[in-house]
């Protein structure tokens, strides 16, 4: 077994475990189990490994709600704007963004909000510091405790490192998110945001008794997938997107080439772009938030069926229902079609009223996740990934050319939390599993 490594993901329903071979990159054996969150997480994680308990295990979490991010910058629609993006690229839930001096009151929202970690953005290198230090000077006095991500201006940033230290506020300081107008720099947040989320959340969460869980976990479980469908896209050469139809979330990670005009030319965006980077919708889901996607499906004007409103409301006040009709399991993907149109609309679109600020007219794959997806005959499940790829109404140039393929084995995670220590293997194990569809 000296060969072989467990890798997990301890989700909020279910824990996913794959095998794989370090040497060859085959996948070895998969399982999941209903994850243990009300007693403790390694219950089901030692269930779902099974056999395979001597391997080293790799391993990623979004139980207990994942990792819940507040923002605090200095300007709506430039840093507090880069801090969000950056922010749902970090895999986190963004569940609180302000702009500009925090108030009394402002204080009272971001508590409210109950985040895990605070990313704190403002100003340009060498630029304008001042509400960076106020921001900084009022998360000290407010005695939330909660950690803070430091990723503004970095010239002031030894000055905010001061003030945090002084009311023993925990902080990790990087690189700014947004050293100049119109450059966003993701990375060194993302890694900050990691760091936080390993030393200060997990633990927090009170998910298991002792310290085994919180020394295996490497990362969220939405960063980790993320890193995956990076490897995946540089391996490929080309743009690619994924939609994962989750029971309270949907989400959608693309990775683009970057298009030099729209980052420095006149069509460039002051908060800059992300060309890897994943948005979440909270209010599209197939279980906690089934009623959203038929209220959101209304706002956008897509057909409905007569009975989808009503089973979507019995999803949402049972979200451990399971379909046992062919007339259930056909709601079932009406609402994952659903839920991906929208998700997709949304990623490409960006916010209301703006230019489009994803293109993903040269996407050559889209791979479809979630159990929905997995759970359904290959041709219902392709026909739920038709759905956004033929969007003609939804108001940005769709993909030109995608092939579409269905994550059948969770390889994804997999390949994230491979990639840092062995990258070869989570190359070979994304070809075997995703590309040979592809490539055949």
């Amino acid at each position: 077994m000296t060969d072989l490594v467990v890798c997990a993901d301890v989700g909020s329903t279910f824990t996913k475990v794959a095998v794989v071979d370090l040497g060859t990159g085959d996948l070895i054996a998969t399982a999941s189990h209903p994850t243990t969150v009300h007693t403790d997480v390694l219950e089901g994680l030692d269930a779902a490994i099974g056999s395979y308990t001597g391997a080293p295990i790799y391993l990623c979490s979004s139980a207990g709600g994942g990792l819940r991010l507040a923002v605090v910058g200095y300007e709506s629609l430039v840093t507090a704007e880069a801090g969000h993006r950056v922010g749902l690229s970090a895999g986190a839930r963004v569940v609180h963004v302000s702009a500009g001096p925090l108030t009394g009151s402002g204080i009272a929202d971001l508590k409210a909000s109950r985040p895990d970690v605070i990313l704190l953005v403002g100003g340009t290198d060498g630029g304008d510091d001042e509400v960076l230090l106020h921001n900084a000077r009022r998360l000290g006095t407010a005695r939330l405790r909660i950690p803070v991500v430091v990723a503004g201006n970095v010239e002031a940033r030894p000055r905010v490192v001061e003030l945090l230290a002084a009311r023993d506020v925990p902080y990790v300081a990087t690189d700014n998110v947004l050293p100049r107008i119109g450059v966003l720099n993701p990375m060194p947040a993302r890694l900050a945001i990691r760091e936080v989320f390993l030393k200060h959340v997990i633990g927090g969460k009170k998910l298991s008794r002792g310290t085994r869980f919180v020394d295996l976990v490497r990362g969220a479980t939405p960063d980790l997938v993320l890193t995956g469908v990076e490897v995946l896209a540089d391996h490929l050469g080309g743009d690619l997107a994924v939609v994962d139809v989750g029971g309270a979330t949907t989400d959608v990670y693309s990775v683009l080439t970057p298009d030099p005009e729209q980052s420095t030319g006149p069509r460039a965006e002051v908060a800059g772009t992300l060309w890897r980077s994943r948005t979440v919708e909270g209010d599209l889901g197939m279980r906690w938030s089934a009623t959203g996607v038929i209220e959101a499906a209304r706002l956008e004007k897509l057909d409905l069926p007569g009975s989808l409103a009503a089973a979507a409301t019995l999803r949402s006040s049972d979200p451990d229902f399971l379909p046992s009709t062919a007339t259930e399991r056909g709601e079932d993907l009406s609402i994952a079609a659903l839920a991906a149109t929208i998700a997709f609309r949304r990623h490409a679109r960006g916010e209301p009223g703006a230019a489009p600020r994803k293109d993903l007219r040269d996407v050559r794959l889209l791979i479809g996740s979630g159990g929905v997806l997995r759970h359904a005959p290959a041709s219902d499940a392709a026909a739920v990934l038709a759905a956004p790829l033929g969007d003609l109404a939804g108001g940005y140039p769709l993909p030109r050319s995608a092939r579409a393929v269905v994550d059948m084995s969770y390889v994804l995670a997999p390949a994230g939390l491979l990639a840092s220590e062995h990258p070869d293997i989570a190359v070979e194990l994304l070809r075997r599993n995703l590309l040979n569809v592809v490539e055949q």
